[in-house]
């Protein structure tokens, strides 16, 4: 069933076609029905705010499709974004664990379907389903994992030439097409890779050109090829 937003819309949990590709989705049949029936089904058209940093943390969000913007803002007005959620993953996990206010602010960056657990049902269901609570803990391993990354991003880049080198080189990496890793599907605009670094979309756009004309990457629509990666890697030996 399609919605208004052009979502094929997942009615049931137990029924997902994407559920085995998904680590805390592929679930054994009794505790995904558990899960589902404290689920809160719910679409958002873009630009939708699941949550805002700062705000008391009422439950996680379990994203069915589209894709979630978590952004860090400060008091001037600038933006930093932390990461990318994508179909598949839980958004406001370490808030709702740690009943702390959520860290982050989560924007829709495209139509999408979300499914609502409150916290203390979801904190009652991890206490009594241990698979669904050790899936959880990767998920933050992996959400831990993620924060590094954008650490050396940040903090060991000396040039806005180092930061983007070593975005794609970890982009490719984590999202590779085939078995070397030089062919991903980049999905980001030039603004929100900006965002990323904590540098201008000028910059971003300035320096694929560069990275084109030195045959470095290619960009075909939203598939991204690392051409020359030694090449690559020399921005960040210097």
């Amino acid at each position: 069933m399609r919605t208004p937003y052009g979502l094929e819309i997942i009615e049931s949990c137990l029924i997902c076609p994407l559920r085995q590709d998904r680590i805390f989705c592929d679930l054994p049949l009794q505790e995904l029905e558990a899960l589902q029936s404290m689920s809160s089904l719910a679409t958002y058209p873009k630009g939708s705010i699941l949550f805002v940093e700062g705000q008391e943390s009422r439950g996680v969000f379990i994203l069915c499709n589209g894709r979630v913007k978590l952004s860090a803002g400060s008091a001037d007005g600038k933006s930093l974004i932390v990461r990318i959620a994508n179909g598949g993953e839980i958004i406001g996990l370490p808030g709702t664990i740690s009943r702390k206010p959520y860290e982050l602010t989560a924007e829709a960056l495209e139509p999408l379907q979300a499914n609502f657990i409150a916290r203390e049902s979801f904190l009652r269901f991890l206490r009594e389903h241990g698979e669904a609570a050790l899936r959880v803990a990767q998920i933050l391993s992996d959400i831990y994992y993620a924060t590094c990354q954008e650490v050396r991003y940040l903090g060991l880049s000396s040039s806005a030439a180092e930061k983007l080198a070593r975005f794609l080189l970890d982009w490719n990496a984590n999202h590779r097409q085939d078995s070397d890793g030089s062919r991903s599907v980049l999905t980001l605009t030039h603004e929100e890779i900006a965002e990323m670094l904590g540098t201008s979309r000028e910059t971003v756009t300035r320096l694929f050109a560069d990275f084109k004309r030195q045959q470095l990457v290619e960009v075909r629509g939203s598939s991204l090829v690392i051409t020359d990666k030694p090449g690559l890697q020399q921005f960040l030996a210097s």
